[in-house]
């Protein structure tokens, strides 16, 4: 929201620099991100004073002595017809940069030295008048900077405005705060002064109402509550008054007349969209409100043809319609040069509506903006009003009649603050008399409730306020952020155990950080393409915000592969990441089946680039398969994992205690050709519930479960002081046995004096009968307390070839 300075002095009058409201705003009201003096490049200019001229002769040029303040008077030559003896004029000094583009320069003209210049209007940017210098009606002293003698230094404060507070997207709103902060009392701006009155009290109806010439029907109340409609004839469209062109011009816009700068004055100032129709263009002296027909359109002021359907909104006059309500006019019925009679809209439209008009339309306009977030409704009848009267003084015409159908809203429902849970969520006591003054500072009507309670009622411009906890909040910007005590105060420990998805997350992105994966977070939305031509279980999204990602993925595997071509356009092939997050399943009507998965992608490099390695090995199925485990022992801990081989792209199957929870699969991108594989592995975590919400005081849930048993305590273990001993042993392995299955033997047999068991060979070739291949493990032993002797070791060596021959038929391997 663009906020000028002045413009909101005039609301109320604070007395303080911009600088001091912006970091009042943004201490207690909203973050002012914008800061921008507008005519910034004025700051130069002084206000000089001409002591002597004369005439330079056959020149239409004067020679003169300037007083600029600085104590010693300047010789400058002017070409300008107006200058006069004790006159006051800008005045720019050598080295000064104009608004053009060029410096003024200390020269000599005619053989006499200029040292500055004398500013016509055209040359300061203020206008396009340059017969003469611009004469200032001043008594400033010379050296006076000239934006503190004429009206041009304000400041443009840019205010990033939250959906739940609309009531900021104006410049009355703001001053509300400023008003509270300040203890400044509010007042009408001064040119609304000059307003005259307007005949009486508006024609009013449910759904329809009649006079002056116009009906105005509401064929829907739901969708337009209240529609005010004020006729205003005998006007003359034309340039707008200086004050009301510099309003419209320091928030952003542009002068384009005095009817349309009148609209966009009470857009800006109160926070009321409005619409000027040409009175004379409304077919039938009809206005009614409702939905569009198939098969209609509408050009719109932007010179726009859109076709409308029955989900839009209309403003339509007897026969076709004129406006989609609450975004846009149409050209058909705009105001131009030659309207001398308009309509003035004034309306509450139902957000919904709007918002679903914007988008089919596809169009944002300012009206549309405030529409979506809701507008003051109980000021409809006050802005209707103030818009005629503003209308016919700045057009010159007179107001005929207002017309209002629809009734105004109910008084909100009060909402009751206990003093005693002020103190406990800001942690100090606020008494109940400050509590008061700071909500009605601000608008909100106070009355005392019980035990010392109070029962608050919320302003008709405040839709964002409930609960009791919004009125604390209330209490806190007020009083400001900056006094909330920073000292932490006991509290006492949830019994609440945690979800076990949370659990689970925690775990597996422990487990992964530790491998050196790197968590990424991309939306959730996806083509579509790697679901095949049907994609019958995808769910698309009803309003996607990109129609190239219009689904929800079903799996982390399609983003992930998407953030992997992302960095692969930039060059960044070695990548490892992993992210936790939601899939979507469709079940025909019912909601989509939401699961949590866990995900990650590997490729490139295994390792960073060393002196010693200058390029490292690429990431493998292995690498995978490894990480799989590793992964899946984390989420499923203390079940029995086991990977079963798949078929292309599908490496291997992740299983835990027998079921299948995932799988580890070679990856399909959009890659460059010097990318190498990618791999990924993907694995259930468990089932979001997708019930609906219970309501208010109730719940779906039994008794609350057990609490889990409590994580086994990390223990401290000496490092080893006694040497290992090791022996490698080369095995025939037949084909239909994994090399898992033979692990898991040795490991069983070899007991807890086992220390390592590491995999480090793979031969097939001379030697090795058909349908086999030879496996050679390292397994290396280690006593605590005592060296191991050469017996026991070749004990187990003969205990686990054995094992292994009797349950696999594994052999060893001779020469």
């Amino acid at each position: 929201m663009n906020i000028s300075h002045e413009w909101l002095a005039r609301f109320v009058p604070h007395g303080r620099d911009a600088a001091a409201v912006r970091d009042l705003i943004t201490a207690h009201v909203a973050t002012v991100e914008g800061f921008e003096r507008l005519r910034a490049d004025l700051e130069p200019f002084v206000v000089a004073r001409v002591v002597e001229s004369e005439r330079i002769p056959d020149t239409k040029l004067s020679f003169n002595k300037v007083d600029d303040g600085s104590g010693t008077l300047l010789e400058v030559v002017c070409g300008a017809p107006n200058v006069t003896v004790g006159a006051r004029y800008p005045f720019a000094r050598s080295g000064t940069m104009m608004p053009a583009g060029f410096r003024i320069e200390k020269k000599r003209i005619r053989g006499l030295t200029s040292n500055g210049m004398l500013c016509s209007a055209r040359e300061l940017g203020l206008g396009e008048e340059h017969d003469g210098i611009l004469a200032l009606d001043t008594d400033a002293a010379p050296g006076t900077a000239l934006l503190t003698v004429l009206p041009l230094g304000d400041v443009r404060l840019v205010i990033d405005v939250l959906p739940n507070r609309p009531d900021l997207l104006s410049h009355l709103g703001v001053a509300r705060e400023i008003a509270a902060l300040t203890g400044t009392a509010m007042q009408r701006p001064a040119e609304l002064a000059a307003l005259g009155a307007v005949p009486g009290a508006p024609a009013r109806g449910d759904d329809q109402v009649r006079a002056a010439g116009l009906e105005v029907r509401l064929d829907d109340v739901a969708d337009c509550p209240q529609y005010g409609a004020a006729i205003i004839s005998g006007l003359t469209v034309g340039p707008s008054p200086d004050w009301l062109k510099r309003c419209v011009e320091a928030v952003g816009g542009r002068s384009i007349n005095n009817i349309v700068d009148a609209t966009n004055y009470l857009l800006h100032g109160f926070g009321q969209p409005v619409h000027a129709f040409d009175a004379t263009k409304i077919g039938g002296d009809t206005l009614v409100v409702r939905r569009a027909r198939a098969g209609e359109t509408l050009v719109t002021l932007d010179g726009t043809e859109r076709k409308l359907d029955p989900s839009m909104l209309v403003i339509a006059d007897a026969a076709v319609p004129v406006a989609l309500a609450g975004v846009m006019g149409g050209r058909a019925s705009e105001v131009t040069d030659a309207t001398t009679k308009v309509v003035l809209e004034v309306a509450q439209f139902a957000p919904r509506v709007v918002r679903a008009s914007r988008r089919r339309a596809g169009l944002s306009t300012d009206a549309s903006y405030r529409y979506e977030r809701g507008i003051d409704a109980a000021a409809l009848g006050e802005m209707l009003s103030l818009g005629a009267a503003l209308i016919a003084h700045v057009g010159g015409g007179r107001v005929d009649a207002l017309l209002h159908a629809g009734s105004a809203p109910a008084r909100r429902a009060s909402v009751t603050v206990r003093p005693s849970r002020v103190a406990l969520l800001l942690g100090e006591i606020v008494g109940g008399d400050e509590i008061g003054r700071l909500l009605t500072s601000i608008g909100f009507a106070c009355e005392a409730g019980s035990a010392g309670a109070l029962d608050v009622t919320p302003p008709s411009w405040r839709h964002d306020i409930a609960r009791e906890v919004d009125l604390i909040e209330e209490i806190a910007r007020l009083r400001g952020f900056d006094r909330l005590p920073d000292t932490l105060h006991g509290a006492r420990p949830g019994t609440v155990p945690d979800h076990p998805l949370f659990t689970a997350y925690r775990r597996v992105r422990d487990a992964l950080v530790a491998e050196g994966l790197h968590e990424v977070r991309p939306l959730p939305f996806t083509s579509g393409r790697a679901a095949g031509p049907d994609g019958a279980d995808l769910v698309r999204v009803s309003n996607p915000l990109a129609e190239d990602e219009p689904f929800l993925r079903r799996s982390v595997l399609d983003t992930l592969a998407r953030r992997a071509e992302y960095n692969l356009n930039r060059m960044q092939g070695d990548l490892r990441f992993f992210e936790v997050g939601t899939t979507f399943t469709a079940q025909g009507r019912a909601l989509p089946r939401e699961e949590q998965h866990v995900g990650l992608l590997v490729m490139g490099a295994r390792r960073p680039v060393h002196f010693t390695e200058a390029q490292p090995p690429a990431f493998d199925e292995w690498d995978a398969k490894a990480l799989a485990g590793t992964l899946a022992a984390a989420a499923y801990p203390g079940a029995e994992i086991a990977m079963v081989p798949g078929e292309s792209p599908i490496l291997w199957r992740v299983q835990a205690g027998g079921v299948v929870i995932g799988e580890v699969s070679r990856l399909t991108l959009d890659a460059p050709v010097w990318a190498k594989p990618a791999f990924g592995v993907e694995i259930l975590l468990g089932e979001m519930p997708s019930t609906p919400v219970a309501g208010r005081g109730g719940h779906a849930h039994a008794a609350a479960p057990a609490r889990s048993r409590a994580a086994e305590p990390v223990r401290y273990r000496a490092l080893p002081v006694t040497p290992t001993a090791e022996f490698d042993l080369a095995l025939l392995v037949p084909d239909a046995v994994l090399a898992a299955q033979v692990e898991s033997v040795l490991r069983t047999v070899s007991g807890p004096q086992l220390e390592r068991c590491e995999l480090f060979d793979e031969f097939r070739g001379a030697g090795v009968p058909a349908g086999s291949r030879s496996l050679a493990w390292r397994l290396t032993f280690r006593h605590p307390e005592r060296t191991l002797r050469e017996k026991e070791i070749e004990g187990r060596r003969t205990l686990v070839l054995k094992t292994l021959e009797a349950q696999l038929g594994v052999r060893p391997r001779t020469a």
